[in-house]
């Protein structure tokens, strides 16, 4: 048994549903439900606002510019370290073949 996949929503939609639920002289709830949103929803948007600002909702699954170097870097030290290992296993292997 499958679930339904994700709904994904614009990032103008999120913000509109924010100030919406801002300006409205109805409950947040009410809000949500007349959106088809579920209730915390706006909530969490909200709070993703005001942590990352402009850099929230990427969009695609695309990481914010400091958290795709960050991703890349941590990439690439995993690569050297590994690299690291195999010089120092075949120094190790051929130091006691020469003795």
């Amino acid at each position: 048994m499958s679930r339904a996949p994700y709904k994904r929503y614009s990032k103008e939609f999120k913000l509109e549903a924010i100030r919406l639920a801002a300006e409205a002289d109805k409950p947040v709830t009410a809000v949500a439900r007349e959106l088809g949103l579920r209730v915390n929803q706006i909530y969490k948007w909200k709070k993703q606002i005001e942590a990352k600002g402009e850099g929230a909702f990427p969009g695609h699954g695309r990481q914010a510019g400091l958290e795709a170097e960050n991703a890349r870097l941590r990439r690439e030290l995993a690569v050297a370290r590994e690299e690291n290992d195999i010089l120092k296993k075949a120094v190790k292997y051929f130091a006691r073949e020469s003795t």
